[in-house]
């Protein structure tokens, strides 16, 4: 072995092996998917103003712990607008591939905590601004001087 090649040889050995990424669960998949649908449905509302019949689709906004999420997929794929518009054929097929994994292979994986189909057609927003902790609520800071605190 020429001398050139043994600090190659040594350092290509002493690298540790790449760590294998754990495989996706069956939940962990419906939710990944569910969330790559809402956010291509935003999207495809947001950058099809030229096919007025995105503007007729229903509503795509997904909880997959919400039990009429599978009415909601199965509205979806067969609602007759926009036919033969490559953005919406390819979102119906990521949906109709949810459905079958949440209604087939998935189905046990599943815990459904809601059955509020009002709550997929007007979302709650999701705030992301943390309470301040200084601000409290003033039962509470009457509990607090009662009990000396």
């Amino acid at each position: 072995m020429t001398p050139r090649l043994l600090p190659l040889l040594l350092l290509l050995l002493a690298r540790p092996p790449a760590a294998q990424p754990t495989p996706p669960t069956c939940y962990s998949r419906m939710l990944a998917l569910s969330r790559e649908i809402t956010a291509d449905f935003q999207r495809l509302q947001a950058t099809e103003p030229s096919e007025p019949c995105v503007r007729y689709l229903p509503r795509l906004y997904l909880d997959i712990h919400n039990y009429c999420v599978l009415d909601k997929l199965r509205d979806f794929v067969a609602s007759p607008q926009c036919w033969r518009v490559a953005q919406v054929d390819a979102l119906k097929d990521k949906v109709r591939k949810l459905y079958t994994i949440m209604n087939s292979f998935c189905r046990r994986d599943l815990v459904f905590l809601s059955d509020d189909c009002n709550a997929l057609e007007y979302p709650i927003p999701v705030t992301t601004v943390r309470p301040d902790p200084q601000r409290r609520d003033p039962a509470a800071q009457t509990r607090d001087r009662t009990r000396g605190h």
